[in-house]
């Protein structure tokens, strides 16, 4: 009777065993089918989105073509990528680098020596890009560098522009003895040539052009010291019938940047945001150091507009800034342009076609601006650079700045 039940037993074990093994099949069966349809899905779906990449990626590119075609000879010259990587012999030679992207040294097959900007990667809207490089290129004025062409493919854009041997200014100003290596006339010179290439972008081109980055180090030096504007990153069009631009948020470099780009509540941002940028540099040749030095707030350092600003008020004139009495009216002459290019209010502020009728003026004739409440201006900008984001104490602060501004002087627009 015993063996009889273990019989039956070890039949019953065989058949769950059994059981068993054909349900982890079954199961494992059933998960290697799921995974298979997993992956025939996912390569499906990676297919499909390839296809309307390609699609969209063909799309842009005829789009692009058909613009860059819009605007017949007056196209810069575009370049493969591939191209612009043999003219810099492989990204061998650079030269510097910023922001916006990286700046190299190259060769033209034609023998001209160029500078590459490669930009940061981006996947901004490639017509933009394609209208500012457009823009730049139809500009023709021996104040602004040279644009030979550009790179656009996908995400990869370059820019191709004259090289200048003499590098940018700021190598100049801020040296041990600056004056000394240019000249207080050709910093002067330099000065009326830079004007003269921000009147060309903002009145003389068919779509008025706000550089927005005016500063020593985007203006440029050929052999001959003549100074060219460069760096158009961060440039805006607008129509020449209009004479303010719509924009959100800040941009320029800390230093230079105007006050109505920072906050709306000084007025509304036009062309007189770079003579705004200008004037700051105009105060920088002449005192041969940078107004963010004091930026510092335990710095006992006097902030660099108001220390040039009572320089030039006391008896000692311009002495600190190296002003012999042979070239004391070119520099009091740029120091008192700059000052009435930095007023806080744009409405107070000169055209830049007024900037070049002052230099071509008497000394005496130029009326000394009052003295702007710049430090604070400077010290918001730092912190606050979104001004759609300015807290209920900021705009005390701003409230601040014009109780402080003393205008009682006339304009001279």
């Amino acid at each position: 009777m015993s063996l009889k039940l273990m019989a039956t037993a070890g039949t019953t074990e065989r058949a769950h065993r059994k059981i068993t093994i054909i349900g982890s099949t079954a199961a494992a069966a059933s998960l290697l089918v799921l995974c298979i349809c997993v992956l025939i899905w996912k390569r499906k779906v990676k297919q499909l989105w390839f296809l309307l990449g390609t699609k969209t990626m063909y799309t842009t590119e005829r789009n692009t073509e058909a613009l860059i075609a819009s605007y017949g000879s007056l196209a810069p010259k575009r370049y493969k990528y591939t191209e612009v990587a043999n003219i810099t012999s492989s990204l061998n030679n650079k030269l510097g680098e910023g922001g916006y992207g990286t700046v190299f040294k190259g060769r033209l097959y034609d023998g001209r020596l160029v500078a590459l900007k490669f930009l940061h990667e981006c996947k901004a809207n490639a017509d933009e890009f394609v209208n500012e490089v457009m823009s730049i290129g139809r500009t023709s004025h021996v104040n602004i560098v040279s644009l030979f062409g550009f790179c656009l493919e996908r995400t990869k854009r370059a820019l191709i522009y004259e090289y200048m041997p003499n590098g940018s200014l700021d190598q100049y100003i801020y040296s041990e003895n600056p004056k000394e290596t240019l000249g207080w006339r050709k910093l002067c010179a330099i000065a009326t040539g830079i004007a003269r290439g921000q009147e060309d972008l903002h009145h003389s081109c068919n779509t008025r052009i706000v550089h927005f980055d005016i500063k020593p180090q985007n203006i440029l030096l050929d052999q001959d010291f003549c100074p060219k504007i460069a760096d158009f990153g961060l440039a805006k069009l607008c129509h020449t019938k209009e004479s303010k631009l719509s924009m959100t948020g800040a941009r320029g470099t800390i230093g230079f940047i105007a006050p109505e780009v920072h906050s709306r509540t000084f007025g509304v941002v036009s062309t007189k945001s770079d003579v705004y940028s200008y004037g700051m540099m105009l105060l920088e040749m002449v005192g041969g150091r940078k107004n963010v030095k004091s930026m510092a707030q335990k710095s006992s350092e006097k902030y660099f507009p108001h220390w040039i600003y009572d320089h030039f008020t006391e008896d000692d004139g311009l002495q600190a800034c190296e002003v012999t009495s042979e070239v004391d009216e070119i520099a009091k002459k740029m120091t008192l342009i700059g000052f009435w290019c930095i007023q806080v209010l744009p409405v107070h502020r000169p055209t830049i076609t007024k900037v070049l009728e002052m230099f071509e003026r008497g000394l005496d004739s130029l009326d000394m601006p009052p003295r702007q409440n710049f430090s604070q201006i400077l010290e918001d900008s730092v912190y606050r650079l979104d001004t759609e984001s300015r807290s209920p104490s900021s705009s005390t602060k701003t409230q601040g700045y014009f109780e402080e501004i003393n205008l009682g002087n006339g304009k001279i627009l």
